[in-house]
Formats: structure tokens, C-alpha cells, sequence
């Protein structure tokens, strides 16, 4: 612009002016993609939702302007939170979607006090063309006769106008100024989540990488509060450049619980960003996520008693498989069988939950904390050392006879004081054995 290049001049005309100028191709595909990452987010304001291709989102707002104080702080939100999308955006706000449209693209449309028609009566000529099928040959016409404003045209006699084949032209003013409907298709939200980002240079640093999932991630929050849903996991595409050898590196990111909570995400996405070896530098990045579910509201006590002190279980789990390896972190399970050494199995680690009930397959008897990996002889102990029992144990006939148990279990007292679990085995020689301490 500096050096006389403005918008409408032809290719040639350009390139005489300043010939070192780099001309990009427009890509309608990703500018429509673009508008349809808009309107997704745009869902955690209002469900009321159109597109207006090719550079418009039209929302309709007076059903929860009371839930966001208002139309002046939903604008400030609106503004701040699309920048964070990597987007700028001209608000306008009126009565009439092509209204709106008009004055977020030739005026200034914040004024929502004012009249309608006073505030579209100074727009200029070729705001007609915004969104209707009002052509150049109509446009030419009103500008030839002298016409340069909205309002000038209102003011023609309609049956002029029509006479001269502009019969889009009171068309669209009608829409615009609410004398006639104009009903627009309501935008549907995708059923999966798809987003995908270009880097303005290739880069392998984290932190450039973070930056752009942050904003991928935004929108993603989006989607999920207008569900009033969360998700479980989500995947972080890496694509490297074209002429690497490995296309592009999925990271599958477990959040740990059902979750909306765009910190955690960030939070995570680093874990495994840092933990990422990058072949090449990466090109774009995309983000996919599916299977939302309704997250209902946090529990929690009237007072809010425990000040926050009782942590996340998941978020530590999800930290400790993005850092160590999935393989790394396992958890204990019960198992339906009565052997104690059997009774557990190594399982995949689960979110703590409220409120969880306690598998019916734990016994009722009780156990100690710590089970000897083998059970360890020991000399008959005094009878006033047994607190309770016998617990009688008898099974493992289906694993073959050497792996068959027949014990009765005691609570002992040791010579410490502690608590032991204890057992005498009813096969020959009826030896005694430790198999655990209470904690």
C-alpha cells in the first residue's frame, strides 16, 4: 500500500507498480473452512447461528444477552476472545441479518440505540451489492444518476426503479430495513471436531508449536460449550514439511476425565510436546476431536469447605502417562478370585471418581495392605497372638493341583505390635506362613 498498491487493481497493474510484489492465490476451500471454525465457536454464545460466505457470521443474541450482562460486554467478549482464534473481526450489531452485514462491512455498526434507518441511510451505494444479487449493470445505473448513499435510494419513486430492471435493488433495502423477512438457514454445528492450522514458517520449537495448538484448542472450547459437553481425549496432528520422510506425527492426548477445560489441554499438550521427537520441522498442525458427552456440573459442598485442596487424581495421571509413556503408569484392580496372590490384576490407569462404589468382588474379610509376593514360613504362633479367624480359603482346583490352595487365615499380633496376616496351611505338614502386614 505504501508504494500505490490498493485493493481492485488488476494483476498487471500490480506488478508495474512494484514489480518484487509476491502474489498469493486466493483458496475459497480454506477461507470457507475458515468462516465454518467461526461459526462452530461462535456456538458458546448462542445456538441461533448463520453463514453468510463469503466473510460474515450472523448471530442472533437477544435470547442471552442477559446471561453476558449485555450487548456492549458481549461485543468486548466476542472481539477478545475471536483475536484469540488468530482472527480480526468488524462488529455490527441491528434488527435485520443484511443489516448487520452492511454496517459491520461499510459503517459503523456498534450504535445499536440508534435508528435503523438513520444508521443505513449513510451507508454508501455499494453496500447494496453485500450478500444480494444486486449486479454492477444496477450499481452503474444509481451511481450514473447521481446516487452515491442508501438513503438517496430509498428516496426513488419503486416503480422507476423497477422499470429499469432494479427490482433487486428494493429487494435488498426491504430485507435491510425490516419491511420484508429474510430468513436465514441456521448453521449446524459439525459432529466432530476438525481444525487444521499452517504455520507461517516450519518450526521445532515447543513453544511456537504450543502457541498454535492454543489457538486450535480455542476454538475446540468453542464446540464444546456450545454442546455443554466434554471430551475424554483429543488428537494433535503434527504435518512436516513435504520432503520429509514421515508425513506427519499423531499425538493422542488422554485427558484424564471427562473434561472441557482448555488449561488442562494446553497443560498436556506440552507434556507431549516436550516429550515428541520432531523428524523435521513441522508445516501445520490439525486438531481432531469426536465422541463428546454432556459434562455434567461440579460437585462440590455449599461452602466450598475444602479450598481446593483436594486435587486432581486425573490430571496427575494424565501428566504422568504424557511424561513416562503410557506403559509406565499402571493401577492395581481386584480380581473375582479368592487366592490372594490371584485377587489382583494390573490395569489401565482410571480417573478417581466420587462416589465410586467399591467392586463386589472384594471380599468382606479383611486384607492387608501389604501382601508378600510369597508366602514366608514362620513358627507356629501362640494362640493369644490370634486376633480373629480362621478364614477358611480353598481354591484354584481349575488352575491344576499345584496351583490349589487350602488355608486358614488368622489376624495376628507380632512381637512388634503390628498386625500380620497369617495362615495355616491344611495340607501335610500343616506349616504356618506370613502372607501380609496391615498397615
Amino acid at each position: 500500500m505504501a508504494r500505490g498498491v490498493e485493493p481492485g487493481l488488476g494483476r498487471a497493474s500490480a506488478l508495474a507498480i512494484a514489480p518484487e510484489l509476491c502474489l498469493i492465490d486466493r483458496q475459497p476451500a480454506l477461507e470457507h473452512a475458515a468462516l465454518v471454525d467461526i461459526a462452530t465457536w461462535a456456538g458458546r454464545f448462542t445456538p441461533a447461528i448463520s453463514l453468510a460466505p463469503p466473510n460474515a457470521v450472523l448471530l442472533e443474541v437477544e435470547a442471552c444477552l442477559r446471561l453476558f450482562g449485555g450487548l456492549a460486554p458481549l461485543g468486548q467478549q466476542i472481539i477478545q476472545e475471536i483475536e484469540e482464534l488468530g482472527f480480526r473481526a468488524r462488529l455490527a450489531i441491528a434488527q435485520t441479518p443484511l443489516a448487520a452485514r452492511w454496517l459491520a462491512r461499510f459503517g459503523c455498526g456498534d450504535d445499536a440505540s440508534a435508528p435503523l434507518a438513520g444508521r443505513l441511510d449513510a451507508l454508501p451505494l455499494i453496500a447494496l451489492a453485500e450478500g444480494t444479487p444486486v449486479g454492477p449493470d444496477s450499481l452503474d445505473l444509481l451511481t450514473g444518476t447521481g446516487h452515491a448513499t442508501l438513503g438517496e435510494v430509498r428516496r426513488l419513486p419503486r416503480h422507476g426503479l423497477a422499470r429499469r430492471h432494479a427490482q433487486a435493488v428494493t429487494n435488498a433495502i426491504d430485507r435491510a430495513y425490516g419491511h420484508i423477512p429474510d430468513p436465514c438457514p441456521w448453521f449446524q454445528p459439525p459432529e466432530r471436531y476438525l481444525s487444521r492450522l499452517p504455520l507461517p514458517t516450519p518450526s521445532d520449537q515447543v513453544d511456537t508449536l504450543l502457541f498454535g495448538a492454543r489457538r486450535l484448542l480455542a476454538g475446540l472450547a468453542g464446540w464444546l460449550d456450545a454442546r455443554q459437553a466434554g471430551i475424554e481425549r483429543f488428537t494433535l496432528v503434527l504435518e512436516f514439511e513435504r520432503n520429509s520422510r514421515t508425513p506427519e506425527a499423531p499425538l493422542e492426548i488422554v485427558l484424564g476425565t471427562l473434561s472441557r477445560d482448555m488449561q488442562r489441554c494446553q497443560l498436556l499438550a506440552r507434556e507431549h510436546l516436550n516429550q515428541s521427537h520432531l523428524p523435521a520441522p513441522v508445516d501445520a498442525l490439525r486438531l481432531t476431536a469426536d465422541e463428546p458427552r454432556p459434562l455434567a456440573p461440579p460437585d462440590g459442598d455449599l461452602f466450598h469447605g475444602d479450598d481446593g485442596q483436594q486435587g486432581d487424581g486425573g490430571l496427575l495421571l494424565a501428566t504422568l502417562r504424557a511424561r513416562l509413556g503410557d506403559r509406565a503408569v499402571r493401577c492395581l484392580a481386584p480380581h473375582p478370585d479368592h487366592r490372594p496372590e490371584k485377587a489382583w490384576r494390573w490395569a489401565e490407569p482410571q480417573p478417581p471418581e466420587r462416589g465410586r462404589p467399591l467392586p463386589s468382588s472384594l471380599p468382606s474379610s479383611p486384607r492387608p495392605l501389604w501382601l508378600l509376593p510369597e508366602p514366608r514360613p514362620i513358627p507356629a504362633p501362640p494362640p493369644w497372638t490370634l486376633l480373629t479367624g480362621p478364614e477358611r480359603i480353598e481354591s484354584g482346583w481349575w488352575d491344576g493341583p499345584e496351583a490349589t490352595v487350602r488355608r486358614d487365615y488368622f489376624v495376628a499380633r507380632s512381637q512388634d505390635g503390628g498386625l500380620a496376616w497369617v495362615f495355616r496351611d491344611r495340607a501335610e505338614p500343616h506349616g504356618w506362613y506370613l502372607h501380609g502386614h496391615f498397615a
